[in-house]
Protein backbone atom coordinates (compact mmCIF):
# COMPACT_ATOMS: atom_id res chain seq x y z
CA UNK A 1 0.00 0.00 0.00
CA UNK A 2 1.50 3.31 -1.02
CA UNK A 3 1.35 6.46 1.05
CA UNK A 4 0.08 9.66 -0.42
CA UNK A 5 2.59 12.43 -0.42
CA UNK A 6 1.84 16.10 -0.09
CA UNK A 7 3.04 18.41 -2.85
CA UNK A 8 6.20 20.33 -2.00
CA UNK A 9 5.59 23.62 -0.25
CA UNK A 10 6.21 26.77 -2.23
CA UNK A 11 9.04 28.90 -0.86
CA UNK A 12 8.64 32.66 -1.17
CA UNK A 13 10.83 33.93 -4.05
CA UNK A 14 11.35 37.30 -2.36
CA UNK A 15 13.01 35.98 0.82
CA UNK A 16 14.02 32.41 -0.21
CA UNK A 17 12.45 30.99 2.96
CA UNK A 18 14.15 33.36 5.42
CA UNK A 19 11.02 35.36 6.20
CA UNK A 20 12.00 36.99 9.49
CA UNK A 21 15.19 38.61 10.67
CA UNK A 22 16.22 40.04 14.03
CA UNK A 23 17.91 43.41 13.61
CA UNK A 24 19.89 45.00 16.40
CA UNK A 25 19.23 48.65 17.13
CA UNK A 26 22.71 49.24 18.48
CA UNK A 27 23.23 49.41 22.19
CA UNK A 28 21.79 47.58 25.15
CA UNK A 29 18.91 48.12 27.53
CA UNK A 30 19.28 48.69 31.28
CA UNK A 31 19.46 44.91 31.89
CA UNK A 32 22.28 44.41 29.40
CA UNK A 33 20.21 42.77 26.64
CA UNK A 34 20.65 43.75 23.01
CA UNK A 35 17.77 45.83 21.71
CA UNK A 36 16.34 44.13 18.61
CA UNK A 37 13.36 44.38 16.31
CA UNK A 38 11.93 41.68 14.07
CA UNK A 39 11.54 42.46 10.37
CA UNK A 40 9.22 40.32 8.25
CA UNK A 41 9.28 39.79 4.49
CA UNK A 42 6.69 42.13 2.92
CA UNK A 43 5.79 39.62 0.20
CA UNK A 44 4.85 36.63 2.41
CA UNK A 45 4.30 38.48 5.72
CA UNK A 46 6.74 36.28 7.62
CA UNK A 47 5.40 32.86 6.61
CA UNK A 48 8.21 31.99 4.12
CA UNK A 49 5.61 30.39 1.86
CA UNK A 50 3.56 31.59 -1.06
CA UNK A 51 -0.10 30.82 -1.45
CA UNK A 52 -1.53 29.25 -4.56
CA UNK A 53 -3.89 32.20 -5.04
CA UNK A 54 -0.94 34.59 -5.09
CA UNK A 55 0.90 32.38 -7.60
CA UNK A 56 -2.16 32.18 -9.84
CA UNK A 57 -2.46 35.97 -9.83
CA UNK A 58 1.14 36.29 -11.03
CA UNK A 59 0.69 33.90 -13.99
Amino acid sequence: MTHRTRPPSRICPACDGFASAAITLGGRDHRGHLRTITAHCPACHGTARTTRAREAARA
